[in-house]
């Protein structure tokens, strides 16, 4: 247990008042309108519908809420500096905003399906009254007071749904938030990223309507201080009017308070929105172009005032392929550079338009206008804040870890630096050995710079080729002996396996016996997940012994 708690308990914790908050909003909520006086005549028509209806309303407030603060990425970022004097955990948490931002989009997904639903019986049973299936009462209410908000007993359900406010803007927003839940899929967002892209945009068209549901006020329940006595009342309908003591009750509809919740985090993404177009004018510079083995674009970029950090991220735009869309890449340069760089490898329309684009160019031509938004903060910002460090990179998912390992070659080379890092561990698995061509160039300065430094054990690295066959071993196999590596130069052999990732853990930590690792991962799910349970795994309930905490880089 005490394992879980170092690497999930903050998590965990944030998700439990989360989830607390949910559960109560969802419960005040249906008891008001289950067992509050207001609405016992509208509980009359709709029966329990009428709570299932509004409790997940509320719900739906306070997850709207929140939906837009986990992207609003330079709000993460000022908050990611505020927190570098606190613990690693509570800037940990920042790397989780797309998982939280699933989560919430989960709920309100859940949210609105059952109270679509439930006013699906709503206005089935408005109609009903309207139309006197029901008893006097009922009848009455229809009839003779604004409850109802069905207008006559001639008209359907479907009718009132699509001319009315609540009714029309119900239909778009339940019909944009389909398309943005089932766009966002795991299989459609990685092969056509650009209808995902398009697609989540409808967001706009969902939070106008959210606004403006309300106003429909459909839900009515009695004036406050009405002078009908329900308890006096509710059994001498037919007296109703008649006598002084049970005058016709009045109806009407809350105030709509949807847009107190949502005004602030659209406010918010607006000034999200300005600082991308501010970006997007200013003017960014080619220093190089290079095309890579496997279809790897190398981007080398200027722009006056640009500050980073190792490990982070920007957004791209080019008009030239798309005046709209904007996609993440890690930087691979380090801080001490003049410059900044991106590897784009081809994995859609947008990279593979880019890569067409350039490499179409004329010698000596100028690129296409780009444009930058960031840098953004990410987990591996923090590498130098462990005692050691554990990288993974798997095949282009290495781009933060070169950052990492140029910044630690521009430190070494002008001083000794005075690092709390005192061991770096690299792993970087690809599937073919072109792949190694990106950035082996960094492995090799730094192989050199330690040796002649006398500090070769600074940094343990690992290459694994997880798509061979017999042929390369047969290659490999009889010049096994030769000092350098035949793939790659290097002195360390590639790996010709996958990591027995519980050896590796075990030998880290017989290395390291009193210390805390970050282990960082930029590659697929299923090796975060194996990795993730590898560090609670290997690390010791004693505080004072070796500790694992797990990042992975999320975009």
């Amino acid at each position: 247990m005490g394992k879980w708690i170092i690497n999930h308990g903050l998590s965990a914790a944030i998700l439990v008042v989360w989830m607390a908050i949910n559960i109560f909003l969802f419960v005040y909520y249906y008891f008001i309108y289950d067992l509050g006086e207001r609405f016992f005549y509208t509980r009359h028509i709709l029966g329990s519908a009428l709570a299932w209806a509004r409790a997940p309303a509320a719900v739906l407030n306070f997850n709207c809420m929140l939906i837009l603060l986990p992207v609003c990425r330079n709000l993460l970022s000022l908050v990611r500096g505020s927190l570098m004097c606190c613990g690693r955990s509570a800037r940990k948490q920042l790397d989780q905003n797309l998982t939280f931002h699933k989560l919430v989009a989960y709920m309100i997904g859940l949210m609105t399906a059952v109270h679509t639903i439930a006013h699906l019986f709503n206005m089935e049973w408005y109609n009903n009254s309207r139309q006197g299936l029901y008893d006097d009462l009922s009848t009455i209410l229809s009839n003779e007071t604004n409850l109802n908000p069905v207008p006559s007993a001639s008209t359907t359900p479907t009718i009132v749904a699509f001319t009315t406010i609540a009714g029309l803007t119900g239909v778009i927003i339940t019909l944009a938030l389909i398309l943005i839940i089932t766009s966002s899929m795991e299989v459609i967002r990685r092969n056509y990223y650009e209808l995902f892209w398009y697609t989540h945009h409808l967001f706009i068209i969902f939070f106008i309507g959210l606004v403006i549901h309300g106003v429909g006020r459909i839900v009515r329940g009695q004036v406050p201080d009405d002078p009908h006595n329900v308890s006096h009342c509710k059994d001498q309908p037919l007296a109703w009017g008649k006598i002084a003591e049970c005058p016709i009750p009045h109806f009407k509809g809350g105030f709509p308070k949807t847009w107190m919740w949502v005004i602030a985090p659209m406010i918010l993404y607006l000034f999200e929105r300005i600082l991308r177009f501010i970006r997007y004018l200013q003017p960014v510079r080619y220093r190089k172009i290079v095309m890579r083995p496997s279809k790897v674009l190398e981007l080398q970029l200027v722009k006056d005032g640009f500050r980073m950090e190792v490990g982070q991220y920007v957004f791209l735009n080019c008009p030239t392929i798309s005046q709209l869309e904007w996609h993440p890449f890690t930087m691979t340069s380090a801080p001490e550079e003049d410059f900044f760089s991106v590897h784009i490898r081809s994995v859609g329309d947008w990279t593979q338009g880019l890569i067409d684009v350039l490499e179409q160019l004329p010698e000596g031509a100028e690129g296409p206008k780009i444009a930058v938004d960031g840098p953004f903060g990410t987990a591996s910002e923090d590498v130098f804040d462990y005692d050691v460090s554990m990288l993974i990179g798997c095949g282009i998912g290495v781009t933060p870890f070169a950052s990492i390992l140029k910044s630690v070659w521009y430190k070494f080379k002008e001083s000794t630096p005075k690092l709390r890092t005192r061991k770096i561990y690299f792993y970087w698995l690809c599937r073919e050995t072109h792949a190694f061509e990106w950035f082996i160039d960094i492995l090799q300065a730094l192989e050199t710079e330690m040796e002649e430094r006398g500090m070769a054990n600074f940094l343990t690295y690992k290459l694994y080729l997880t798509g061979f066959d017999q042929s390369h071993i047969d290659y490999e196999n009889p010049r096994f002996d030769q000092d350098t590596d035949i793939i790659t130069g290097l002195k360390q052999k590639t790996h010709y396996c996958r990591p027995m990732w519980d050896r590796e853990f075990q030998q880290i930590r017989k290395e390291n016996p009193t210390s805390v690792v970050g282990t960082f991962l930029c590659g697929p799910e299923g090796i975060a997940k194996t990795l993730e349970k590898k560090c609670m795994k290997f690390s010791d309930v004693d505080p004072q012994k070796t500790q694992f905490y797990f990042n992975k880089e999320n975009f």
